[in-house]
């Protein structure tokens, strides 16, 4: 073991203890030509080279190096192929699938103060990860996929999420740049033509280029609209009802009853705390409008307990009925909607527990969380790399040794 000085990027290893393993190739070895991977003749040598290597007992390892130029006939002058490590790197290939997996359980600014290098290097390390995985994952026995915008800047910035949603498989399959038809027409390009008519279920939101793009490239697929999108806009409607409620109220100088009752009409009543239930029971008694649409809201709940398409269409009816008979137009406008997208609807029905049906929303949930861990990216490529690495269920090369569990 020496104390050596070494300084890697902005940290360093001085007075730091470190093992460093001294290479030297055969007397009579050849060089590999790092372009064609032949071997060539000896031209000259360079400086010297450390690479990190994973570390031993808290001490950093590093190989000790002296890199040759080759002279191939085929691509010039080139470094030779060195299997510890691709192209300039400083860290072994090794070592780079080493931080990768840290960088899964950690943030990668924790993960690069453990190891002491920097989040660049432990960028680079999963984006080799992710690169390798993206190149051998296999994409054949895909049946149910879901599909959903993200908000990953302000300004109106969003990927397009598909996920593979089968029970046997749930991961982050593609991501597209831009809420667009042709962003998501790009999926099924991808995909392949024999992959997309294998297809047996998709999920969405009721966005018109969803729905036309579905039903022109998964032409064998059921369409299933998810009840979280659902529900989303039916909450929607009542917090517009109690907004508009609300306004009036205060115009016309009446007491104030609707405030602070947003989350009291909008949670599910299994959720609401004894003061909420207690506020509930007042707003009944006053009969307001805001109370006839959460009345609306809970009653819909009940379309996704059935197990017959023909009682659930039956109950669709009669509720689109009771809500445009209600006077209340953002519930007028959510029945238009529903009634527009009725086959859709009762297709949850049909597929209902034939896939994993709350797998969109879980994996939006998680995409979250990997955003505000990977704080600072300002491009999509970076995001891209962090969400593929830790939704994208990527595999590994069978040789790496150091995985964790």
């Amino acid at each position: 073991m020496d104390i050596h000085p070494f300084r890697e990027g902005k940290r360093s290893w001085r007075g730091i203890p470190m093992i460093q393993a001294h290479l030297r190739p055969h007397k009579r070895s050849l060089p590999i030509c790092g372009g064609c991977l032949k071997k060539c003749r000896v031209r000259d040598h360079l400086p010297e080279r450390q690479f990190q290597f994973v570390p031993l007992w808290a001490i950093a390892v590093f190989f000790v190096y002296v890199p040759r130029r080759c002279d191939c006939p085929r691509c010039g002058i080139k470094v030779e192929h060195m299997p510890w490590a691709e192209g300039k790197s400083p860290m072994t290939t090794t070592f780079a699938w080493f931080l990768a997996s840290w960088a899964k359980a950690l943030s990668w600014k924790e993960t690069a103060e453990r190891f002491r290098v920097s989040w660049q290097a432990v960028f680079h390390a999963v984006s080799i990860a992710v690169t390798w995985g993206l190149a051998h994952r296999n994409l054949d026995g895909i049946r149910s996929i879901g599909v959903d915008e993200f908000a990953w800047k302000r300004g109106q910035k969003y990927l397009v999420f598909v996920y593979q949603i089968d029970h046997a498989c749930k991961r982050l399959l593609w991501i597209g740049r831009d809420r667009t038809k042709d962003t998501f027409e790009k999926f099924f390009t991808w995909l392949g033509e024999p992959r997309s008519q294998a297809l047996t279920f998709v999920t969405s939101d009721m966005w018109k280029a969803f729905v036309g793009v579905i039903a022109r490239r998964a032409t064998k697929a059921v369409h299933v609209l998810d009840r979280f999108h659902v529900a989303k806009l039916a909450s929607e409607a009542v917090d517009q009802v109690r907004r508009d409620e609300a306004r009036s109220l205060r115009d016309k100088g009446k007491k104030p009853i609707l405030k602070k009752t947003r989350w009291i009409l909008l949670k599910n009543k299994s959720n609401l705390t004894g003061d909420q239930r207690g506020r509930l029971r007042s707003l009944v008694q006053a009969n307001v409008r805001s109370v006839r649409a959460y009345l609306l809201k809970e009653e819909l709940r009940r379309f996704w307990d059935y197990a017959s398409r023909a009682w659930a269409s039956r109950f669709l009816g009669r509720w689109c009925t009771m809500a445009m008979r209600s006077r209340l137009d953002p519930m007028k406008k959510l029945a238009t909607t529903l009634r527009r997208h009725r086959d859709l609807l009762l297709n949850w029905i049909a597929a209902k527990n034939l896939f994993a049906m709350g797998a969109t929303e879980g994996f939006n949930n998680k995409a979250r969380t990997v955003m505000k861990r990977a704080y600072g990216f300002r491009t999509p490529e970076h995001a891209e790399i962090a969400l593929f690495h830790a939704m994208g269920k990527l595999p590994e090369p069978d040789w790496l040794t150091h995985k964790f569990w």
